[in-house]
């Protein structure tokens, strides 16, 4: 009997369940930007522009890390989701229990990865000696709560994989309150800066860390965590990682493309670092929904595969997309027309508004090219393929940029040209991604197993 948080997957409308799936990840998503949105604007209106700057030229670096195991995460949802549909108890409890010791011993050990490469990678991507202080100081308080992020991403990956998105949302939303609130606290009370902000978010992933863990704890089934049964059994992080470590390495390449543009976008001084990170936050919103449809398509692509209900592959797809398109352009269009209003919450300065609304004009307009390519890796993950679209996006997305950076922006030097390379990276991208859908998609049947 499915519980009241569960999603069925396997049968009926699928449009209607892939939104249920998809809103409150959404909201989650947009509430943890509205959150993380709170640190950059207390230091832009109470701290300086330099300081807002300085949090905004480590997003790169931070994104690096993090989503490399984000994406290690989607292995364990995939897997989760296709034993879970299959009823193979055994195979999901050793997911689970590995999913959450790989979380703690990696974060653990990527603490000091982290540490030890922020003031150089500082250095190396041309921050300006008055921002990169503060920079370095936020990346190295900000990495100490690693543990935490990953902890609570494969918490959550795992909840997904059976349709529950909504507990994490209520987690979220009371330790992004504690954020903002230790925010204003530490910035405003105790003028403790950059370092105040990264203190407050590292409070705050602990607390949604610690409430996903409570809840696998007191989980019945399958799904139960044992305290004293963690371990990470090589054989099934080694299917994890089939799955997972492409999806990781996709993200980490992606990190780096984007902080050779973060390079590019220094180099235009303080002011256009500032316009660049108010912008890229107010898209992050956009991203956030589409992205909610990705993880819809992600599990339900997984479960029904798993549960053999093949035909249902290509309708999960074409009700993703639509969803994408209904949300991602509207949204999109939104964020251009009320680009000055939003940009004004982060920062005052108009130079620092007229900055943001170059890269916001580009990018928002075109980011449901995005979404569309995101769903299509989406399909391929969940039918058990991650490799090749991986080294698609590589091609698509980070080679086409780096090479657009080496070549036609140093034609055109303008900020302009260098925000252009987003829209035309998702374009080919989404091309690709639907040429090797349906290539992989040959590899299934057409009708449902017997007995799906």
């Amino acid at each position: 009997m499915k519980k009241s948080y569960e999603i069925d997957m396997l049968h009926g409308a699928l449009l209607p369940k892939i939104l249920l799936f998809a809103i409150p990840l959404a909201i989650s998503s947009i509430l943890q930007l509205l959150f993380n949105a709170a640190d950059v604007i207390v230091l832009g209106r109470f701290v300086s522009a330099e300081a807002l700057a300085a949090v905004g030229s480590t997003s790169s670096f931070v994104n690096l890390l993090v989503n490399f195991f984000v994406g290690i995460s989607v292995g364990v949802n995939v897997l989760v989701a296709q034993s879970y549909a299959r009823h193979d108890d055994d195979m999901v409890t050793d997911v689970v229990h590995t999913a959450i010791a790989t979380s703690l011993i990696a974060g653990a050990l990527f603490i000091f990865v982290g540490i030890a490469l922020s003031e150089p990678l500082m250095i190396l991507m041309g921050s300006p000696d008055e921002v990169r202080y503060m920079s370095v100081l936020y990346l190295r308080i900000y990495f100490l709560g690693l543990p935490f992020i990953l902890l609570y991403n494969f918490g959550a990956a795992i909840l997904r994989a059976i349709g529950d998105t909504q507990r994490p949302l209520y987690y979220l939303i009371f330790a992004g309150i504690v954020n903002v609130v230790l925010n204003l606290y530490f910035v405003i009370e105790w003028n403790m800066g950059v370092a105040g902000v990264a203190i407050a978010t590292s409070v705050s992933n602990l607390i949604s860390s610690l409430l996903v863990l409570r809840t696998l704890i007191r989980e019945k089934g399958a799904l139960k965590v044992y305290l004293s049964k963690l371990k990470v059994d090589v054989k099934v992080l080694r299917r994890i990682c089939k799955i997972g470590l492409p999806a990781g390495l996709q993200s980490c390449f992606f990190s780096i493309s984007n902080m050779v543009i973060q390079s590019s976008i220094n180099s235009f001084g303080s002011i256009a670092m500032a316009g660049s990170t108010a912008a890229s936050n107010i898209e992050g919103f956009v991203y956030s929904a589409m992205n909610a449809v990705y993880q819809a398509n992600l599990s339900f692509t997984s479960q029904n595969v798993g549960a053999g209900r093949y035909s249902r592959i290509n309708k999960i797809l074409a009700n993703c997309i639509l969803a994408t398109t209904i949300v991602g352009l509207p949204l999109g269009l939104l964020a251009c027309f009320f680009g000055p209003q939003l940009i004004s919450i982060y920062n005052t300065d108009p130079e620092v508004i007229a900055m943001g609304l170059k890269r916001l004009m580009i990018i928002c307009s075109t980011y449901f090219l995005c979404g569309y390519s995101d769903v299509l890796v989406g399909s391929s993950r969940g039918m058990g393929d991650a490799f090749v679209p991986m080294i698609v996006t590589l091609a698509g997305v980070c080679g086409l940029r780096i090479v657009w950076i080496m070549t036609v922006l140093r034609v055109i030097p303008t900020l302009e040209v260098l925000y252009l390379c987003y829209p035309v990276s998702w374009a080919v991208t989404t091309v690709l991604q639907f040429w090797y859908f349906r290539k992989i998609r040959k590899k299934f049947p057409r009708e449902d197993a017997v007995g799906a």
